[in-house]
Protein backbone atom coordinates (compact mmCIF):
# COMPACT_ATOMS: atom_id res chain seq x y z
CA UNK A 1 0.00 0.00 0.00
CA UNK A 2 1.41 3.44 -0.89
CA UNK A 3 2.69 5.60 2.19
CA UNK A 4 0.53 8.78 1.45
CA UNK A 5 3.58 10.77 3.37
CA UNK A 6 6.03 10.34 0.80
CA UNK A 7 6.24 13.41 -1.39
CA UNK A 8 6.89 12.69 -4.93
CA UNK A 9 10.30 14.79 -6.06
CA UNK A 10 10.11 16.39 -9.78
CA UNK A 11 13.20 16.33 -11.54
CA UNK A 12 14.35 18.97 -13.18
CA UNK A 13 13.11 19.05 -16.51
CA UNK A 14 9.55 18.54 -14.80
CA UNK A 15 10.32 21.53 -12.73
CA UNK A 16 11.24 24.23 -15.59
CA UNK A 17 7.90 22.64 -17.81
CA UNK A 18 5.81 23.14 -15.26
CA UNK A 19 7.29 25.99 -13.76
CA UNK A 20 6.60 27.73 -17.27
CA UNK A 21 3.12 26.67 -16.57
CA UNK A 22 2.95 28.17 -12.55
CA UNK A 23 4.62 31.47 -13.72
CA UNK A 24 1.80 31.58 -16.75
CA UNK A 25 -1.24 31.17 -14.69
CA UNK A 26 0.45 33.72 -12.14
CA UNK A 27 0.84 35.88 -14.80
CA UNK A 28 -2.15 35.87 -16.33
CA UNK A 29 -4.08 36.07 -13.07
CA UNK A 30 -2.54 39.50 -12.58
CA UNK A 31 -2.96 40.83 -15.64
CA UNK A 32 1.22 40.69 -16.04
CA UNK A 33 2.30 40.47 -19.63
CA UNK A 34 5.15 38.04 -18.92
CA UNK A 35 7.22 36.22 -22.24
CA UNK A 36 9.69 33.24 -21.60
CA UNK A 37 12.86 33.05 -23.01
CA UNK A 38 16.01 30.62 -23.36
CA UNK A 39 15.03 27.26 -22.14
CA UNK A 40 12.48 24.29 -23.74
CA UNK A 41 10.67 27.24 -25.50
CA UNK A 42 13.72 28.01 -27.66
CA UNK A 43 14.04 24.34 -28.44
CA UNK A 44 10.98 23.47 -29.23
CA UNK A 45 11.10 26.60 -31.75
CA UNK A 46 14.18 25.26 -33.28
CA UNK A 47 16.40 28.06 -32.00
CA UNK A 48 18.31 25.77 -29.74
CA UNK A 49 19.97 22.82 -29.80
CA UNK A 50 18.40 20.24 -27.66
CA UNK A 51 19.59 20.56 -23.95
CA UNK A 52 18.31 20.30 -20.46
CA UNK A 53 17.51 23.70 -18.84
CA UNK A 54 18.08 23.94 -15.18
CA UNK A 55 15.22 27.40 -14.97
CA UNK A 56 12.30 29.29 -15.76
CA UNK A 57 13.34 32.65 -17.28
CA UNK A 58 10.78 34.63 -17.65
CA UNK A 59 11.03 38.28 -18.97
CA UNK A 60 8.33 40.90 -17.46
CA UNK A 61 7.76 44.91 -17.81
CA UNK A 62 9.98 46.97 -15.44
CA UNK A 63 6.89 48.50 -13.68
CA UNK A 64 5.33 44.79 -12.87
CA UNK A 65 8.57 43.38 -11.59
CA UNK A 66 7.00 43.81 -7.52
CA UNK A 67 4.10 42.41 -9.08
CA UNK A 68 4.70 39.34 -10.23
CA UNK A 69 7.13 39.19 -7.32
CA UNK A 70 4.68 39.52 -5.11
CA UNK A 71 2.20 36.72 -6.87
CA UNK A 72 5.29 33.79 -6.62
CA UNK A 73 5.57 34.69 -2.69
CA UNK A 74 1.84 34.29 -1.99
CA UNK A 75 2.95 30.90 -3.64
CA UNK A 76 6.15 29.93 -1.35
CA UNK A 77 8.82 31.28 -3.52
CA UNK A 78 11.51 33.34 -1.92
CA UNK A 79 14.10 35.75 -3.60
CA UNK A 80 17.65 34.32 -3.48
CA UNK A 81 20.18 36.50 -1.75
CA UNK A 82 22.34 38.60 -3.95
CA UNK A 83 25.63 40.76 -4.35
CA UNK A 84 24.40 44.09 -3.09
CA UNK A 85 26.78 45.98 -4.99
CA UNK A 86 24.89 46.91 -7.67
CA UNK A 87 27.69 48.81 -9.46
CA UNK A 88 30.29 46.07 -10.06
CA UNK A 89 26.45 43.54 -11.06
CA UNK A 90 23.97 46.09 -12.77
CA UNK A 91 20.85 44.12 -12.39
CA UNK A 92 18.92 42.54 -15.12
CA UNK A 93 16.49 39.65 -13.29
CA UNK A 94 15.91 38.42 -9.76
CA UNK A 95 15.99 34.60 -9.19
CA UNK A 96 13.14 32.97 -6.76
CA UNK A 97 13.27 29.59 -5.28
CA UNK A 98 11.03 27.17 -3.53
CA UNK A 99 11.26 24.34 -1.29
CA UNK A 100 9.59 22.35 -2.98
CA UNK A 101 10.69 22.74 -6.16
CA UNK A 102 14.11 21.95 -8.05
CA UNK A 103 14.86 24.66 -10.46
CA UNK A 104 14.56 28.44 -10.19
CA UNK A 105 12.70 31.31 -11.45
CA UNK A 106 14.66 33.82 -13.39
CA UNK A 107 12.42 37.06 -13.51
CA UNK A 108 14.22 39.55 -16.30
CA UNK A 109 13.47 43.47 -16.42
CA UNK A 110 16.50 44.16 -18.92
CA UNK A 111 18.78 42.38 -20.73
CA UNK A 112 22.16 43.09 -20.77
CA UNK A 113 23.71 44.25 -24.32
CA UNK A 114 20.29 45.95 -24.83
CA UNK A 115 20.71 49.74 -24.49
CA UNK A 116 17.55 50.91 -25.08
CA UNK A 117 15.35 52.18 -22.16
CA UNK A 118 14.04 49.44 -20.23
CA UNK A 119 10.21 50.41 -20.87
CA UNK A 120 10.88 50.93 -24.54
CA UNK A 121 12.86 48.02 -24.87
CA UNK A 122 10.34 45.89 -23.37
CA UNK A 123 7.61 48.07 -25.64
CA UNK A 124 9.48 46.80 -28.35
CA UNK A 125 10.14 43.18 -27.53
CA UNK A 126 6.46 42.17 -26.39
CA UNK A 127 5.41 43.40 -30.13
CA UNK A 128 8.04 40.48 -31.54
CA UNK A 129 5.74 37.91 -28.98
CA UNK A 130 3.90 34.95 -30.44
CA UNK A 131 1.31 31.84 -28.31
CA UNK A 132 3.47 28.48 -28.32
CA UNK A 133 1.79 25.16 -26.26
CA UNK A 134 3.70 24.34 -23.69
CA UNK A 135 3.30 21.79 -21.10
CA UNK A 136 -0.41 21.99 -22.03
CA UNK A 137 -0.67 25.57 -21.87
CA UNK A 138 -0.33 28.13 -24.42
CA UNK A 139 2.87 31.08 -23.28
CA UNK A 140 4.11 32.99 -24.57
CA UNK A 141 7.52 33.70 -26.23
CA UNK A 142 9.81 35.73 -28.47
CA UNK A 143 9.62 35.71 -31.99
CA UNK A 144 11.93 33.98 -33.72
CA UNK A 145 14.04 37.47 -34.91
CA UNK A 146 13.83 38.06 -31.24
CA UNK A 147 14.81 34.79 -29.96
CA UNK A 148 17.64 34.93 -32.39
CA UNK A 149 18.55 38.29 -30.38
CA UNK A 150 17.62 37.03 -26.61
CA UNK A 151 20.47 33.78 -27.30
CA UNK A 152 22.63 35.73 -29.18
CA UNK A 153 23.46 38.36 -26.26
CA UNK A 154 23.52 35.84 -23.49
CA UNK A 155 26.28 33.93 -25.83
CA UNK A 156 28.39 36.96 -27.28
CA UNK A 157 29.01 37.47 -23.20
CA UNK A 158 30.99 34.78 -23.26
CA UNK A 159 32.26 33.76 -26.62
CA UNK A 160 35.87 32.46 -25.44
CA UNK A 161 33.70 29.39 -23.96
CA UNK A 162 32.72 26.57 -26.35
CA UNK A 163 29.01 26.19 -25.79
CA UNK A 164 28.60 29.72 -26.33
CA UNK A 165 30.75 29.37 -29.59
CA UNK A 166 28.78 26.30 -30.64
CA UNK A 167 25.43 28.28 -29.89
CA UNK A 168 26.61 31.35 -31.56
CA UNK A 169 27.39 28.95 -35.03
CA UNK A 170 24.03 27.32 -34.59
CA UNK A 171 21.94 30.57 -34.33
CA UNK A 172 24.62 32.13 -37.35
CA UNK A 173 23.61 28.99 -39.13
CA UNK A 174 19.16 29.26 -38.66
CA UNK A 175 19.54 33.18 -39.25
CA UNK A 176 21.23 32.43 -42.79
CA UNK A 177 18.88 29.58 -43.73
CA UNK A 178 15.84 31.27 -42.85
CA UNK A 179 17.10 34.71 -44.15
CA UNK A 180 16.52 36.33 -41.13
CA UNK A 181 18.90 38.88 -40.47
CA UNK A 182 17.47 41.39 -41.69
CA UNK A 183 14.68 41.14 -39.28
CA UNK A 184 17.23 40.44 -36.36
CA UNK A 185 18.65 43.48 -37.30
CA UNK A 186 15.58 45.48 -37.33
CA UNK A 187 14.67 44.08 -33.27
CA UNK A 188 18.21 44.62 -32.64
CA UNK A 189 18.14 48.31 -33.87
CA UNK A 190 14.80 49.10 -31.62
CA UNK A 191 16.08 47.16 -28.67
CA UNK A 192 19.47 49.05 -28.83
CA UNK A 193 21.59 46.29 -28.94
CA UNK A 194 23.19 46.92 -32.39
CA UNK A 195 27.01 47.60 -30.88
CA UNK A 196 26.57 43.88 -28.49
CA UNK A 197 25.27 42.22 -32.03
CA UNK A 198 28.32 43.32 -34.05
CA UNK A 199 29.81 40.50 -34.23
CA UNK A 200 27.08 38.05 -34.60
CA UNK A 201 25.33 39.97 -37.41
CA UNK A 202 28.21 41.87 -39.35
CA UNK A 203 29.15 38.81 -41.30
CA UNK A 204 25.34 37.49 -41.72
CA UNK A 205 24.09 41.11 -43.26
CA UNK A 206 23.86 41.38 -47.38
CA UNK A 207 27.24 44.02 -48.55
CA UNK A 208 24.31 46.08 -49.87
CA UNK A 209 23.20 46.68 -46.63
CA UNK A 210 24.86 49.59 -44.74
CA UNK A 211 24.69 49.81 -41.09
CA UNK A 212 25.84 52.67 -38.80
CA UNK A 213 27.17 50.44 -36.03
CA UNK A 214 27.35 52.72 -32.77
CA UNK A 215 30.22 52.25 -30.04
CA UNK A 216 29.64 49.53 -27.08
CA UNK A 217 28.73 50.69 -23.65
CA UNK A 218 30.79 51.00 -20.90
CA UNK A 219 28.59 47.79 -19.10
CA UNK A 220 28.76 45.46 -22.02
CA UNK A 221 32.07 45.82 -22.20
CA UNK A 222 32.90 45.18 -19.16
CA UNK A 223 30.70 42.05 -19.07
CA UNK A 224 33.17 41.27 -21.66
CA UNK A 225 36.17 42.01 -20.23
CA UNK A 226 35.19 40.09 -16.92
CA UNK A 227 36.20 36.42 -17.48
CA UNK A 228 37.90 35.25 -14.02
CA UNK A 229 36.56 35.45 -10.33
CA UNK A 230 37.17 38.77 -9.07
CA UNK A 231 37.99 40.59 -12.53
CA UNK A 232 34.47 42.22 -12.37
CA UNK A 233 34.99 44.07 -9.11
CA UNK A 234 38.84 44.94 -10.12
CA UNK A 235 37.68 46.53 -13.24
CA UNK A 236 34.75 48.40 -11.39
CA UNK A 237 37.36 49.73 -8.70
CA UNK A 238 40.07 51.16 -11.97
CA UNK A 239 36.89 52.97 -13.51
CA UNK A 240 35.54 54.27 -10.31
CA UNK A 241 36.18 57.80 -8.92
CA UNK A 242 38.98 58.03 -6.47
CA UNK A 243 36.95 58.64 -3.48
CA UNK A 244 35.13 55.60 -4.07
CA UNK A 245 38.21 53.40 -4.26
CA UNK A 246 38.75 52.71 -1.12
CA UNK A 247 35.18 51.61 -0.12
CA UNK A 248 34.88 49.14 -2.77
CA UNK A 249 38.02 47.55 -2.42
CA UNK A 250 36.84 47.10 1.39
CA UNK A 251 33.67 44.96 0.08
CA UNK A 252 35.50 43.35 -2.42
CA UNK A 253 38.05 41.95 0.51
CA UNK A 254 35.35 42.04 3.28
CA UNK A 255 31.97 41.10 0.95
CA UNK A 256 28.61 40.84 3.03
CA UNK A 257 26.93 37.58 3.53
CA UNK A 258 24.77 37.86 0.46
CA UNK A 259 28.13 37.79 -1.49
CA UNK A 260 28.63 33.91 -0.30
CA UNK A 261 24.64 33.16 -0.12
CA UNK A 262 24.46 34.16 -3.90
CA UNK A 263 26.58 31.10 -4.91
CA UNK A 264 25.33 28.47 -2.38
CA UNK A 265 21.87 29.31 -0.57
CA UNK A 266 23.07 26.84 2.27
CA UNK A 267 26.15 27.98 3.22
CA UNK A 268 27.33 28.27 6.58
CA UNK A 269 27.12 31.82 7.67
CA UNK A 270 28.74 30.68 11.03
CA UNK A 271 32.09 32.60 11.79
CA UNK A 272 34.09 29.42 11.01
CA UNK A 273 32.00 28.27 8.04
CA UNK A 274 32.67 32.62 6.97
CA UNK A 275 36.33 31.98 7.24
CA UNK A 276 36.19 28.96 4.74
CA UNK A 277 33.96 30.55 2.20
CA UNK A 278 36.88 33.67 2.19
CA UNK A 279 39.22 31.24 1.61
CA UNK A 280 37.81 29.55 -0.94
CA UNK A 281 36.68 33.08 -2.60
CA UNK A 282 40.69 33.84 -2.61
CA UNK A 283 41.55 30.31 -3.55
CA UNK A 284 39.59 31.29 -6.56
CA UNK A 285 40.94 34.59 -6.98
CA UNK A 286 44.49 33.84 -6.58
CA UNK A 287 44.21 30.52 -9.12
CA UNK A 288 42.81 33.41 -11.84
CA UNK A 289 45.13 36.27 -11.07
CA UNK A 290 47.23 35.59 -14.29
CA UNK A 291 44.31 35.78 -16.66
CA UNK A 292 42.90 39.04 -14.51
CA UNK A 293 46.17 40.88 -15.03
CA UNK A 294 45.78 40.33 -18.96
CA UNK A 295 42.20 41.42 -19.16
CA UNK A 296 43.21 44.91 -17.05
CA UNK A 297 45.79 45.08 -19.79
CA UNK A 298 43.39 44.82 -22.74
CA UNK A 299 41.20 47.48 -21.03
CA UNK A 300 44.20 49.47 -20.17
CA UNK A 301 44.81 49.80 -24.07
CA UNK A 302 41.29 50.30 -24.94
CA UNK A 303 40.67 46.54 -26.44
Amino acid sequence: MANHGDKTQLSIPEGVILGHALVSRVADSLGIRAFFIKGPASVVQGLRLPKTSGDVDVFVHPGELELILRGLRERGWRERPVDPDSTTFPKHSVTVDHPEWPCCIDVHFRFPGMETAPDDCFRVMWANTENLELAGQVVRVPSKALGILILALHALRSPHLPDCRQELEFLADLTERESLAAAVLDVSTSTGALAAMRPFLEGLLPQTVTVDWPEPSTEWLNRLMAKEPGSARLIAIAQAPLLEKPGMLFRAVFPAPEVHLSRDIYADMSLRGRFKSHKARWARFLRSVPKIVRDLNQLRHGG
